[in-house]
């Protein structure tokens, strides 16, 4: 699993693997087992964006630089009603146990990807005693504070625990950044500034996943740290000026690569890539599987034979017509 990844990633960088959830629709399926009502973007019966189904959490080794090939090491069946915090840790840790002793000595802490939607936070305090390293993105209305708390309180009564508060939608921050990136000119975003605070928290409440930390009405909450990271660029791919600014959350044993975080984050998208060829090509959704368990072995075969396409990837040539474009000279096939 290290050599399928290492070869297509820089020697310095980590292992970097995306997650992300897709569903598998039966919407009329009535008489299937453990059906939910997951997202479905393309519902087309009005303004509804969910589906009657199966919802799979897929894990895929992520490459460096602009490509449509993942590589698929997980894909789980989430069952109704479970925690997503509990079973995305489950995942992770399984992932980081099969790793074991694969990992390099030279290379970081393995990095998994996340969009927005995974609670970033009690991920992070999930996988607290776990070697790897978590990128998340988070939305722009948060609030976090410093991890240094401010002077002592005059009077009776506890010491607060938190310090400066830093809102991401503030349109200035009195709090300067600990580590700035400048990149002067890429391809598709042009100017590219990537700004880190570390040691920063949220306040957590007792619902949710931290509901489970204990029954005590009066126990004190724990503060997660971690490290807020800004993307901002200059333009869009498509020639458009961005409409908002990229936040992610970075928690981990070391601090944080700005320039392998901001770009592992674009990489995460491959994965849509890989569902799509999945579901279009491939025939996942088009199977009529009235158990889960079948789903599941039927996921498993098709990730398998996905491998073998890309292990071929380099023995064929591309055969296009007289008047397409041609490849450029060493660029392997695309999955399609």
């Amino acid at each position: 699993l290290r050599d399928l990844l290492a070869d297509q990633l820089p020697p310095d960088a980590p292992l970097i693997f995306g997650i992300d959830a897709t569903t598998f629709p039966r919407p009329n399926a009535e008489c299937s087992p453990d059906r939910g009502l997951h997202y479905a973007p393309c519902r087309c019966d009005g303004d509804r964006k969910v589906v009657p189904g199966w919802e799979f959490q897929w894990v895929t080794g992520l490459e460096w630089g602009s490509s449509s090939w993942t590589l698929p090491v997980d894909a789980r069946r989430i069952a109704a009603g479970s925690c997503p915090v509990i079973s995305t840790a489950d995942q992770i840790r399984d992932l980081a146990g099969r790793l074991g002793r694969q990992t390099s000595a030279e290379r970081p802490a393995p990095l998994f990807v996340l969009d927005q939607g995974y609670g970033a936070t009690a991920l992070a305090h999930a996988l607290g005693d776990l070697e790897v390293q978590t990128l998340v993105r988070i939305a722009g209305d948060r609030v976090y504070y410093d991890g240094r708390p401010g002077p002592r309180k005059p009077g009776p009564g506890r010491n607060g625990v938190h310090g400066q508060r830093f809102e991401l939608a503030a349109k200035v921050n009195l709090r300067r950044p600990d580590q700035l990136l400048i990149v002067p000119d890429t391809t598709n975003y042009g100017r590219v500034e990537v700004r880190a605070w570390h040691h920063m928290h949220q306040k957590v409440q007792r619902a949710g996943y931290f509901a489970r930390l204990g029954a005590e009405l009066f126990a004190r909450l724990p503060i997660i740290e971690g490290t807020v990271i800004e993307v901002r660029v200059e333009r869009l791919p498509d020639g458009r000026s961005p409409h908002r600014t990229l936040w992610l959350w970075h928690s981990g044993p070391q601090a944080p690569d700005l320039d392998v975080c901001w770009r592992a984050y674009l990489r995460r998208f491959d994965m849509e890539h890989t569902f799509k060829l999945m579901k279009s090509h491939l025939g996942w959704t088009a199977a009529r599987l009235r158990h889960p368990e079948q789903a599941v072995r039927w996921t498993w075969l098709l990730i398998a034979a996905y491998v073998q396409l890309r292990l071929a990837r380099y023995l064929a040539t591309d055969l296009r017509r007289p008047w397409e474009r041609r490849p450029r000279p060493g660029k392997p096939l695309t999955p399609y």
